[in-house]
């Protein structure tokens, strides 16, 4: 069935509207424009989020070629190689003008929502949420895996965070972190980020037990709406979201120039 102009034009604002609830929970230290082009960049932190062109709005597409080049330029005057993250804000001419230059794509991912008054929350245990950031900085790292060099990075990622955020962590019986989750009380939506679990402790429900505990948080704080960034390639991620509820709202894609290793 053909996509009608007002469909497409619903789709893009929800599009609009959860690129911008992604960007609060997960704020970029430098965010700059060219144009509708959101150049967001973050030396001490190498999240291809926050390190990224992120075009905005699909009429967009004047002097690409000049535009290309001074992100470039940006982007080497901060340390980063040059990435675009392709959403479907991104214009068609810019998407062709990266094909015809032979750019990679690589790491696409899925945003997902869900209706939350749909989920059955009835069963999630209420927890309060940590209050000690550097405890759950720690944690995130070790969790994640992550170099402790990125300390002060993360650090100052959720210290810049200006919705209500609830930092969660689920600790193994000698009080060693095996599982993380960061929620976001933004409005009437409810952000899930962050989310990881140690390899020793999957497939335990601890993922489906922190997810539940987080959403049940952010409904007692109003939200309505819950959403997620999932990678297309984690197959029990997609799974458990999908089992709880979550669908497909839309997805992107990065882009990289020929040669560029990340």
């Amino acid at each position: 069935m053909a996509t009608t102009e007002a469909e497409r034009l619903r789709r893009l604002a929800v599009v609009r509207r959860l690129e911008a609830a992604g960007f609060r929970a997960w704020p970029a230290s430098s965010t700059s424009f060219d144009g509708t082009w959101a150049v967001r960049l973050t030396a001490s932190f190498p999240a291809k989020r926050l390190n990224s062109v992120n075009p905005l709005d699909p009429s967009d597409h004047s002097d690409i070629a000049g535009r290309v080049a001074r992100a470039a330029e940006r982007f080497a005057a901060f340390g980063r190689p040059l990435v675009f993250r392709q959403s479907p804000l991104a214009p068609k001419p810019l998407i062709d003008y990266l094909d015809r230059a032979g750019w990679s794509s690589f790491a696409e991912s899925i945003v997902l929502t869900a209706d939350l008054s749909a989920i059955d929350l009835s069963a999630a245990i209420d927890r309060i949420p940590m209050r000690d950031m550097a405890r759950y900085v720690d944690a995130s790292l070790k969790v994640h895996e992550r170099s402790p060099d990125m300390r002060a990075g993360l650090m100052a990622i959720l210290e810049a965070i200006r919705p209500a955020k609830a930092l969660f962590v689920r600790e193994s019986p000698d009080g060693a972190p095996v599982a993380v989750m960061l929620a976001i009380h933004d409005e009437d939506l409810a952000g899930l980020l962050d989310l990881a679990v140690a390899p020793s402790a999957r497939r335990q429900g601890i993922g489906q037990d922190l997810v539940t505990t987080a959403l049940r948080y952010c409904v007692h704080k109003g939200a309505k709406t819950g959403w997620l960034q999932v990678e297309a390639d984690n197959e029990a991620g997609r799974a458990l979201y999908h089992g709880l509820g979550f669908t497909e709202a839309y997805r992107y894609i990065y882009r990289a120039p020929p040669g560029v290793a990340l």
